[in-house]
């Protein structure tokens, strides 16, 4: 796996030593040896290598990469462009439109969004191909909770936007009063309907941030 080396680093340091790392370590590495694993693997860290956590000033939490061919790359809901945007990511389009007057653009791919300060972190940071949840349980989750938990305790304002029951699952590691912890339905296609749609949650998110003097996010895709 490739290393993370800005100000991630020292922050996820002690989580290499511990044996569940090294472990997860070793699967990784036969995983990628001996089968089809996405996204590639040098992309497997591009949520902090884009978003340095002294940048972080959003939190949108995924579960599991993409799993078909060409689609993963580091960035939950992202997918590379010249990619069908995933139908969950239409949602997320059509939701800003109704929000905060988004021109839906032709491609799915949110790297300027990460660029500005959007962690988009997947819970699991790999998978088989044609295989989801395949990488589930064997100890991504515990290094995604340190990132959690790292930037719970930074000392400024940070959005937390939890969609979907496993993002919520997270809110009771998100302890720190000076963040924003917003809650709504997954996007996908199953559970818009249900709340997700209307949640405002773009819209609230900068209305936190500039009230907090912080830059609003251009949620904008060109």
């Amino acid at each position: 796996m490739p290393s993370i080396s800005n100000d991630w680093a020292p922050v996820l340091r002690a989580e290499y030593a511990k044996p569940y790392y090294r472990n997860l370590y070793q699967f990784i590495h036969e995983e990628y040896a001996t089968r089809t694993i996405y996204p590639p693997s040098e992309d497997i860290f591009n949520a902090f290598h884009l978003t340095p956590l002294s940048k972080v000033k959003v939190v949108i939490i995924g579960q599991d990469p993409y799993h078909e061919p060409g689609q993963a790359h580091g960035l939950c809901f992202s997918v590379q462009k010249g990619v069908d945007i995933p139908p969950s990511l239409q949602n997320i389009y059509k939701e800003l439109q109704s929000d905060i007057g988004f021109e839906i653009p032709n491609h799915g791919c949110l790297t300027s969004w990460a660029e500005q300060g959007v962690l988009l972190l997947n819970a699991v940071l790999t998978v088989r191909a044609h295989a989801a949840a395949s990488h589930q349980n064997k100890g991504w989750e515990t290094f995604t909770d340190a990132v959690i938990r790292a930037v719970n305790d930074v000392d400024r304002p940070v959005v937390f936007m939890l969609w979907g029951g496993f993002a919520r699952s997270k809110k009771a590691m998100l302890t720190n009063p000076k963040h924003l912890v917003l809650e709504a339905p997954h996007p996908s296609p199953l559970s818009a309907y249900r709340g997700f749609f209307g949640c405002k949650h773009f819209s609230q998110a900068n209305a936190f941030l500039e009230k907090n003097g912080v830059e609003p996010v251009d949620w904008t895709i060109q």
